[in-house]
């Protein structure tokens, strides 16, 4: 079986769990007989492990001069350019330059450079919508130069690329919902983004959702049938850095928030409960381990507080050097408003880490060995800060049992589930 998968970004480029996912998901496909997977980026930076998949860069894929034929049209584009910028969802007339000829009333707009490939930024910048779009473009010459049997796509922003793959194949369509815009907006939807997610929806054969928590949205707030999504959790790659060790240089306690710092994080939940940790002990700092667009709020209330002394903001970390930080933490918390799923956690766990999660998180659903509480709640979560940090056989439990439970959450396991999908799906179709 051949899979072509969208995704938008892969390591070691990557900006949160959506790459982290994506990949371990990937990996543990490699390790199963009888699948393969051509996996699609919009760009590919050239130092990505390509060792278990066929990685494609949409940014190296000639699109200037190919014949495409959509489904239903009558026949195919000649030539795929413009030399204006495209502004998605708008009237396409003002941007049209006429590079082949009208389809049965559809035109179909991308810009070119010199090699005739279309440039992606790779990011998720204010022309995001602009680069899914293209995205799109790309993909539907992918799928017309590429043998598969099903295709992939990775949350919302790949979407439009499994469709429009889907449509030139023929193939069935898979989507995968990390996350919804309900989780990341704190309900606030964007319409674009909530149209774009509805559409992938219903274009797809099978939902995948990553929790029960995110499976319920979906059905609820998209009005998808239930039989049509399945939950299939994700896992954390085993640690191969057990040689990483970091000395603190002193002699006090550390409680590590790691993540985007934005609205769905509920990182405002955690500096309010280190202030009430800090009432009652001096010898603890507390990291916040990220970037996003509350950032600065959050230092300014540190600074409110009285506490930057005790508080670090040390970025955006990747790689090894979030390994790194977990080695010298003492306590990770992850206060999630809304959280699909949450790999972090894992990841703590398995650096011998107690962890604080919110019940509002997909993790919450398959861990025992964690202290779960409502993000919103900082005294309970001050005091499970404090119970860990002061008492030893407590955090010693937490990390035994923890460990122990996150070595049985494999990749392997969960790519075995998808693959059932798979089948079950190309069975019906």
């Amino acid at each position: 079986m051949r899979v072509l998968m969208f995704g938008w970004e892969f390591p070691p480029h990557i900006s949160g769990g959506l790459g982290t996912a994506s990949y371990g998901l990937t990996k543990g496909m490699a390790s199963l007989e009888n699948i393969e997977v051509l996996f699609v980026v919009p760009k590919a930076w050239g130092d990505e492990d390509q060792t278990i998949v066929r990685l494609i860069g949409a940014n190296r894929v000639p699109v200037a001069f190919k014949k495409i034929h959509f489904k239903g049209f009558k026949k195919g584009i000649e030539k795929i350019e413009i030399f204006s910028k495209v502004i998605p969802y708008t009237d396409p007339e003002d941007f049209w330059k006429k590079a082949g000829e009208e389809i049965a009333g559809y035109k179909l707009l991308v810009k070119t450079n010199s090699q005739g490939t279309v440039d992606f930024s790779g990011r998720y910048g204010s022309n995001l919508m602009e680069e899914i779009y293209k995205y799109s473009v790309v993909a539907s010459v992918i799928a017309a130069e590429n043998e598969f049997d099903i295709i992939h796509a990775h949350d919302w922003l790949a979407y439009p690329a499994g469709i429009a793959a889907m449509q030139i194949s023929g193939k069935p369509l898979v989507i995968h919902v990390h996350a919804t815009d309900f989780d990341r907006s704190g309900g606030n939807v964007n319409p674009d983004v909530y149209k774009i997610e509805k559409e992938g929806m219903d274009a797809a054969s099978k939902i995948i959702t990553v929790s029960n928590l995110t499976r319920n949205i979906v059905v609820n707030r998209y009005g998808i049938d239930p039989s049509k999504v399945e939950t299939v959790y994700n896992a954390v790659e085993p640690l191969d850095n057990e040689d990483i060790h970091f000395e603190k240089g002193f002699n006090e306690k550390v409680v590590t928030f790691l993540g985007r710092i934005t609205l769905q994080k509920g990182p405002e939940y955690f500096i309010e409960a280190a202030y009430k940790v800090l009432q009652r002990m001096g010898n603890v700092r507390f990291v916040m381990a990220g970037s996003g667009d509350m950032m600065e709020r959050m230092i300014r209330r540190a600074a409110a507080l009285k506490i930057t002394d005790r508080f670090h903001f040390p970025g955006f970390l990747r790689g090894d050097d979030v390994f790194r930080m977990l080695a010298m933490s003492d306590v990770y918390v992850m206060p999630s408003v809304s959280e699909p799923f949450g790999i972090s956690p894992l990841e703590a766990m398995q650096s011998n880490v107690p962890v604080i999660i919110s019940k509002q998180s997909g993790v919450a659903e398959i861990l025992t060995h964690a202290v779960k509480l409502d993000f919103w709640d900082i005294d309970a979560m001050s005091d499970a800060i404090y119970g860990i940090l002061n008492y030893p056989a407590l955090s010693s439990l937490f990390i035994k049992n923890g460990k122990e439970e996150v070595i049985r959450l494999k990749w392997e396991n969960s790519a075995r589930y998808v693959k059932e999908i798979y089948e079950e799906v190309l069975l019906n179709n």
